[in-house]
C-alpha cells in the first residue's frame, strides 16, 4: 500500500455533480446529500489501514455535523478486483455492521474520484453551503494510531464553515492510502 498525501484546498472549486448506487440499492447525487450548511464528501474503502484506524471517529465526526445542518457521503472509488474487502458486498457489509450515519456510494467508473481529485483514503472534501470547496485536509493529527485529545481538525474546519461559509486558511493534508485505479 502506497502512502499519499492530499494536494492543498483549492478554495471555492464547485463541488461536481454524480450519480452513485449506494449500499441501500438507492441512487444519489449532490443535491440529494447535500445539507443546509454545507456538505462533507468523503472517499474512503474498506480495507484501508489508515481509514480502519479512524473509522469510529469519522462516524463520531459526521454524526455531530449533522446536528450543525452539514450532511456527510461517503465514496469508494477503489478498484475491488485489487482487495476483495471493497466489494459492494462487504461495503454493504461493513455500513450495516458500523451503522453509518451517512450513505456509502460505490464509484464503479471511478469517474467521480477522478473529478474530485481524490487521490487517497481518506481524502476528505469540506463544502459550504454553496458547494464551495473550503476545506481539504486530515481528520485529526492521530493517523494510524490514536493521539489523546488530538484536535478534530475536520470537525472544527465543518463547524465552522457551517456557522461563516468560510474554512481554516491553514490545513494540514489527509494521509491515506493510494487509491486503487483500474487499468
Amino acid at each position: 500500500m502506497v502512502r499519499t498525501d492530499t494536494p492543498v484546498c483549492d478554495f471555492n472549486q464547485v463541488a461536481i455533480d454524480f450519480n452513485l448506487k449506494g449500499v441501500d440499492g438507492n441512487y444519489y447525487s449532490l443535491d440529494s446529500v447535500k445539507g443546509q450548511n454545507g456538505l462533507l464528501v468523503m472517499f474512503i474503502c474498506n480495507h484501508c489501514p489508515y481509514v480502519k484506524s479512524v473509522i469510529h471517529r469519522i462516524i463520531r465526526d459526521t454524526n455531530e455535523l449533522k446536528g450543525l445542518g452539514v450532511n456527510s457521503v461517503a465514496i469508494m472509488s477503489n478498484n475491488p478486483s485489487e482487495y476483495e474487502e471493497d466489494s459492494f458486498e462487504n461495503m454493504q457489509k461493513i455500513a450495516t455492521e458500523m451503522n453509518f450515519p451517512f450513505p456509502y456510494l460505490i464509484d464503479k467508473t471511478q469517474e467521480t474520484a477522478k473529478s474530485y481529485g481524490a487521490v487517497c483514503t481518506p481524502d476528505f472534501f469540506g463544502y459550504n453551503n454553496d458547494l464551495g470547496l473550503q476545506y481539504r485536509g486530515r481528520l485529526d493529527e492521530s493517523r494510524k494510531e490514536t493521539v489523546q485529545d488530538a484536535r478534530r481538525d475536520l470537525f472544527e474546519a465543518m463547524k465552522d464553515i457551517a456557522l461563516t461559509g468560510v474554512g481554516p486558511k491553514s490545513q494540514i493534508p489527509s494521509m491515506g492510502c493510494s487509491i486503487k485505479w483500474l487499468d
